[in-house]
């Protein structure tokens, strides 16, 4: 099993910036990838913000030029800035990594943190 510990989020004015982050633990396995999903109220879950290992990143065209998404694959770690924050980006976010564990693949989901952005 893979666990994910998330941190950052909170309420933001519009135009503003957070920070989230993302731990991974666990026994014996390789991550291929982390990243964020989001779900707003009423609305499916949608990516946010993805990395895989060899460094390449994929972003929905909403958040293209806003988010970044970067990794740390010393500590399993993964983080997304986001600036100029819009209502719109307000959603619960969830934390994903894909890994192998004994050569299986694993989806392993954090709780979700809140971001918030209104004046």
């Amino acid at each position: 099993q893979v666990q994910l510990v998330e941190s950052g989020g909170g309420l933001v004015q519009p135009g503003g910036s957070l920070r989230l982050s993302c731990a991974a633990s666990g026994r014996a396995f390789r991550i291929i990838g982390m990243g964020w999903f989001r779900q707003a109220p009423g609305k499916q879950r949608e990516l946010a913000a993805y990395i895989f290992t060899d460094g390449s990143t994929s972003y929905p065209d909403s958040v293209k030029g806003r988010f970044t998404v970067s990794g740390d694959n010393a500590k399993n770690t993964v983080y997304l800035e986001m600036h100029s924050l819009k209502p719109e980006d307000t959603a619960v976010y969830y934390c994903n990594a894909a890994a192998e564990i004994d050569g299986r693949a694993h989806d392993a989901w954090g709780q979700g943190t809140q971001v918030t952005v209104s004046s």
